[in-house]
C-alpha cells in the first residue's frame, strides 16, 4: 500500500498512522523495529535540522533500503520545512511526503508558498508515474502556530495557539485547503511542540472535529509528546489520521544513553553502549503505536 492508501485506511478505521522523528540511525531502526513488531505502517520524520545532520539523500536511501529489504510499509517525511527550496530538495531526494510549515506567515503568504510546493510535488509524481517510478508524494500544510522546539519546556511557547481565540479557524482551514490543493492539514488545536514540565494543555477536541468536518480531509496532530492517551484517542476519533511524536523519543534516548554509560563506564564500543538508548526509543514508539491504533 502507498502512504496515501494507509492514511485513507486509517481515517476510515478511526485510527492513525504514527509519525516519529529521528536524527540518527539508532532512531530510524527504533522506529522501524517497533512498527515491524506490531505489523503497522509507520512514518519516519526528519526536520530540516535532523536531515541536515543525517543527510537528505542519505536518510532517503536508508529508509528506502529498509522498505525494500523487509517489505515493510515504512515511509519518509520532510518534517517542518520552511521554504520551497528545502521542500524541493526533499522531493528530489526521494521523500514520500513533505510538510511546508508556513504557520508563522500570513494566511495569504502561507497559501502562496504551499501551493507552489503542491504544484511541484504533483509535477514530480506525474512524471515518475509516466516513467515507471510510481511516486505519489503527499504534501501537508500547517495552519496555526504551535511553537518550534521539540524539547522540555518550562512554559507554553509565546504565541502558541492554545487559547480559544488563537486556534485554527475552520473557515481558514477550508480556504487554505481549497486554494493550495494540499493532501493533509495540520491545525493548531491546543497542541504544542515540545513537552511542558507539569503537563501539556488539553487538546480542543471540538475544534478538531469542526475542522475535520469543514475540510473533509485527513488531519495531522503535531506535538503529541506530553498529551494524554485519552486526548490523542479522542482527536483520532474526531478526524486525525497521522500523529507526530518527537520530544518523548529524545527524552527516552537521552535517558537510556545516560543510564547505559553510567552502568558501563569502561565500554568504548558505540554499538554496545548505544543499544540501550535505541531500545528505550523503540519502547516509546511501540507504546504510542498501540495508542494510535487502539490496541
Amino acid at each position: 500500500m502507498t502512504l496515501r492508501e494507509h492514511v485513507a485506511a486509517a481515517q476510515a478505521k478511526k485510527v492513525a498512522v504514527g509519525h516519529f522523528n529521528a536524527s540518527s540511525l539508532d532512531g530510524i531502526w527504533a522506529i522501524a523495529d517497533a512498527a515491524l513488531a506490531l505489523k503497522l505502517p509507520v512514518i519516519v520524520g526528519v526536520s530540516e535540522g535532523e536531515r541536515d545532520y543525517v543527510g537528505v539523500r542519505e536518510v532517503a536511501a536508508i529508509v528506502k533500503t529498509i522498505r525494500e529489504e523487509r517489505g515493510q510499509d515504512i515511509f519518509l517525511n520532510a518534517d517542518h520545512t520552511y521554504s520551497f527550496d528545502r521542500v524541493k530538495e526533499a522531493i528530489d531526494a526521494g521523500f514520500d511526503m513533505v510538510i511546508f510549515d508556513g504557520a508563522q506567515l500570513t494566511l495569504d503568504e502561507n497559501i502562496k508558498i504551499t501551493k507552489q510546493c503542491v504544484e511541484y510535488a504533483r509535477k514530480v509524481s506525474e512524471s515518475s508515474t509516466q516513467n515507471g517510478g510510481k511516486r505519489d508524494i503527499l504534501v501537508e500544510g500547517e495552519l496555526g502556530f504551535i511553537g518550534t522546539s521539540s524539547k522540555l519546556l518550562d512554559a507554553i511557547p509565546e504565541g502558541a495557539a492554545v487559547g480559544e481565540a488563537n486556534l485554527t479557524k475552520p473557515e481558514d482551514a477550508v480556504r487554505y485547503a481549497k486554494e493550495t490543493g494540499i493532501d493533509l492539514i495540520a491545525p493548531a488545536v491546543g497542541n504544542i511542540h515540545g513537552m511542558v514540565r507539569g503537563g501539556d494543555p488539553a487538546l480542543n477536541i471540538e475544534r478538531v472535529a469542526a475542522i475535520s468536518k469543514a475540510t473533509n480531509m485527513p488531519l495531522v496532530l503535531h506535538g503529541a509528546s506530553g498529551n494524554t492517551a485519552d486526548d490523542i484517542e479522542n482527536s483520532i476519533k474526531s478526524g486525525v489520521a497521522i500523529v507526530h511524536v518527537n520530544t518523548e523519543l529524545r527524552v527516552a534516548y537521552r535517558g537510556g544513553l545516560i543510564k547505559s554509560l553510567s552502568e558501563n563506564q569502561d565500554e568504548v564500543a558505540p554499538y554496545k553502549f548505544l543499544k540501550p538508548a535505541k531500545m528505550a526509543m523503540q519502547k516509546v514508539v511501540e507504546e504510542k503505536l498501540r495508542i494510535f491504533n487502539m490496541l
